[in-house]
């Protein structure tokens, strides 16, 4: 896995994410921030469609200047994109994409919430988004989003006025945000959500206008701005020592995977908002204004911001446990207050603020990364009170499972107390992503508890409840058990303590495409999760396929250690589709998950669980050459799909391209994106050229088009020109062409079983010399010719493709297979 990071920042004290999942230890400057925001008793709901859509400035602004709990509702993770730090696509980019922004927030201040929806590509008109995510059940998130978090402003990344002008998710979640902002107060509208929260009217609602829907800066200087909010987001920060748009910077930073590294800026900005609906502000450069924010706010909240408004004045940055005991006679308080939201999120505040100011260190890290449900784990625990108060740690308690140990510890000034004990692991869930734990469709994930709809992960599977005495008072701080180890080339690393089934399976190729009807070697991994796990695993097959032998035994003494077993399967005579499963059997209980472990430096391990299955694929195809050159861009999963189907393939770095090695291939294949992420590429082109001068075959994978020139033998100009309905017509231009008859003959049914889309930034212009083969278009457009370009150079072939051959091989679409071998083919055909 590439594990290449973009350096982007230099300072730890912000944010936690930098050390992934690291225990946040405050400083006195961020205590009194806290304390700060403490006394604010105002929300704010972001709302866009992606990750790395949200405005990190306003989001940052909202936080940290006004000390608004801000919370971004992103109603998709990202799912559809591209991954520019390694192989995964589709729900394991979720998954990274979803912690990147968590990352973000950690940042800018911010919280993150999701909708259901699944991003599947970019869509042009939000007719086709709300179609395929489901409108209703999207609409239902985002009124739960709004019910539960209980913003008194929104603030809308895009404006709902103009479909079709923009990405359809885009316009999508500005349309349904403004619906839900007139159906979440109203009791009627969908009724089950009340047995968990109640209803909720936020009070004013704004789009996050700039010159950019204006069309240029020049137009949003004349335009109309009576009907805006505007404020300067570029304030500084003392107590951080940044500005607010540095903070932005480093939090859009974090978005590695889609390339968002970037430079911090400084200085005066402005930020604009129009205002849509509910109450206009009073103050034009406060968003809040004429809102109480202040905790006589709420009923009896008087009487704890009297305590807490006095703390925040006379903060004591040297000694913050002085606070403690007002800290401690506020939070008694908000315990009484009637007003359940405010004090549970007052709640979770203050607990925060009271563990910081004692320096309170509570720590269980297991003495292994994982167990299995129904089994027992060791953990040390840690308990240091760094105050001169008075403290005993008074009991432990085991979540979920409720076992209560009574401890009785003094936690006397600076001493540490640690011990272990050894607690039990009930039937809990795997702590895999919630999303992924049922099957999920094209645009929509199925999330059957409601109160899991829209968390940003997984609720940690075991948690330790630590009851501590200060000052003769009880109070509770619960905290998840860890897995805490260290490298001597790393120091100190935390990872996530996960719960996962005894035994995984992993079909090694998740395509398998059968090009005759020989039988071939299957190999499927077994991990074991306990020590000492013996059963069998077995292959489930399509109807008219085979397989040998029928089961295997296996034994496997260390935990984590992995067994390797091999089937062999033959496929049937004829042109067939289906999958196979692999489902292991240990003391009669069947497991069919395949263990997922994604792990960058910049977020938390992840451990995901899919279901262990592969595609095969029986398919009459033929080739012409055996040898491929690949050269990678941003990463694809296309080499190792031209292997499935006999080719060697060897991948070249762009620094090893020179006119010899070139020679030795039958065909060259250069990556998505190529042009776009190797920057070394445009000095290596003239090889690239006289390979295909004397006779070579070159296959360009597309770029994007923004300040990239792919170096074409004959004028060719890259456009924004995309395909996105994977289902629209395909029309063969170049009937009589070799690329669409030989080795293998392409019909129209070859476009059938495509998936996400057809392709995308076609080129719209091209020299003559260009042949184009194909035409598509998504409907209600113009047809776009430039898929597919052929162009005769010297005695070789230079093929420039926008086709998302880099979706299609990976998911094992026949006529993708087909149409990309006669490219490969073509040089050999063509005199």
């Amino acid at each position: 896995m590439n594990k290449k990071v973009i350096v982007f920042l230099s300072f730890l004290l912000i944010t936690t994410s930098i050390t992934a999942q690291k225990p946040q230890k405050l400083t006195s400057n961020q205590i009194y921030e806290k304390i700060q925001k403490l006394n604010f008793l105002g929300s704010a709901l972001y709302i866009a469609a992606h990750p790395d859509d949200e405005n990190t400035r306003l989001i940052a602004y909202l936080a940290n200047h006004e000390k608004a709990r801000t919370a971004y509702l992103s109603l998709t993770r990202g799912d559809g994109g591209q991954n520019l730090i390694g192989p995964e696509i589709r729900e394991l980019l979720g998954v990274i994409r979803t912690q990147e922004l968590l990352a973000a927030r950690g940042v800018d201040g911010g919280e993150q919430r999701f909708s259901r929806a699944n991003d599947f590509g970019y869509s042009k008109h939000p007719d086709e988004t709300l179609k395929i995510w489901d409108k209703n059940k999207v609409l239902a998130d985002v009124v739960w989003a709004i019910r539960t978090f209980k913003p008194d402003v929104i603030i809308n990344r895009f404006n709902h006025r103009t479909p079709g002008t923009t990405h359809g998710h885009h316009t999508s979640s500005a349309m349904l945000s403004v619906e839900a902002f007139d159906l979440a107060g109203d009791k009627n509208q969908y009724p089950e959500q009340l047995k968990y929260t109640e209803t909720w009217q936020p009070n004013r609602l704004f789009f996050n206008t700039s010159w950019w829907f204006y069309g240029s800066q020049e137009n949003f200087a004349k335009a109309d701005k009576s009907n805006m909010v505007s404020f300067d987001i570029g304030v500084y920060y003392p107590l951080k020592g940044v500005s607010n748009n540095e903070l932005a910077s480093i939090a859009s930073s974090q978005h590695l995977c889609q390339g968002f590294g970037r430079l911090t800026n400084r200085g005066s900005e402005k930020e604009y908002v129009e205002f849509l609906k509910g109450e206009f502000p009073k103050d034009k450069k406060d968003i809040f204004s004429g809102i109480n924010t202040t905790w006589n706010r709420i009923k009896g909240g008087g009487e704890v911001g009297e305590i807490l408004y006095e703390v925040e004045d006379k903060f004591n940055f040297v000694n913050p446990s002085k606070h403690i005991p007002d800290l401690l006679k506020a939070y008694q308080k908000i315990q009484e207050l009637e007003d359940t939201h405010w004090k549970a999120v007052k709640t979770k505040e203050i607990k925060e603020i009271i563990l910081a100011c004692a320096g309170l260190y509570l720590e269980a890290s297991a003495i292994s990364s994982s167990t299995t449900p129904n089994s027992e784990v060791t953990v040390n625990i840690e308990a240091l009170n760094r105050s001169n108060m008075s403290m005993e740690l008074t009991s432990i308690k085991v979540e979920p499972g409720g076992k209560n140990i009574v401890k009785e510890l003094d936690l006397a000034s600076n001493k540490k107390q640690t011990f272990k004990e050894t607690i039990p692991v009930g039937n809990v869930e795997y702590s895999a992503p919630y999303w992924l734990k049922m099957p999920w469709s094209l645009g929509m994930y199925q999330v059957p508890n409601q109160e899991e709809r829209g968390n940003p992960e997984s609720k940690r599977p075991v948690q330790i409840a630590y009851t501590v005495t200060i000052e003769n008072y009880p109070i509770t701080f619960t905290k998840p058990v860890v897995y805490r180890y260290s490298k001597g080339d790393k120091g100190e690393i935390y990872e996530p303590f996960e719960v996962l089934p005894q035994v995984t399976t992993k079909l090694q190729d998740k395509v398998l495409i059968f090009a005759n009807d020989e039988a071939r070697k299957v190999t499927v991994e077994i991990r074991a999760g306990a020590n000492n796990t013996k059963g069998e695993v077995a292959l489930q097959i399509p109807n008219g396929w085979k397989v040998s032998p029928e089961k295997k035994m296996f034994t496997i003494e260390q935990k984590g250690d992995v067994q390797v077993v091999n089937f062999m399967v033959t496929p049937p005579h004829k042109e067939s589709e289906g999958s196979i499963k692999a489902v292991a059997t240990v003391n009669g209980k069947n497991y069919d998950k395949e263990l997922v472990e994604i792990t960058y430096s910049h977020i938390p391990k992840q451990s995901v669980l899919l279901p262990s299955q592969a595609k095969v694929v029986r398919l009459n195809i033929k080739k012409e050459g055996s040898h491929i050159g690949y050269i990678q861009g941003s990463g694809d999963a296309v080499p190792e799909s031209l292997r499935q189907i006999g080719y060697t393939v060897t991948e070249i770095l762009p620094a090893d391209i020179n006119d010899k090695n070139l020679a030795q291939f039958d065909a060259v294949v250069i990556g998505i994106r190529a042009y776009n992420t190797q920057k070394e590429l445009q000095f290596k082109q003239k090889y690239i050229l006289d390979y295909v001068k004397n006779g070579g075959n070159v296959v360009v994978q597309y770029n994007t088009n923004r300040g990239v020139d792919v170096k074409a033998p004959y004028d060719l100009k890259l456009s924004r020109d995309r395909v996105t309905d994977e289902y629209a017509k395909v029309t063969l231009l170049a009937k009589e062409h070799e690329i669409l008859n030989y080795p293998n003959k392409i019909t129209q049914a070859d476009f059938d079983g495509w998936v996400q889309e057809r392709g995308l930034y076609f080129p719209d212009s091209w020299a003559s010399e260009f042949t184009p083969i194909l035409s598509m278009n998504d409907k209600g457009e113009t047809p776009k010719e430039g898929s597919l370009l052929v162009a005769k150079y010297g005695k070789g072939n230079y093929i420039y493709t926008g086709l998302s051959f880099f979706r299609e091989l990976p998911a094992g679409v026949p006529g993708a297979y087909k149409l990309f071998t006669n490219l490969l083919s073509l040089k050999n055909n063509v005199q």
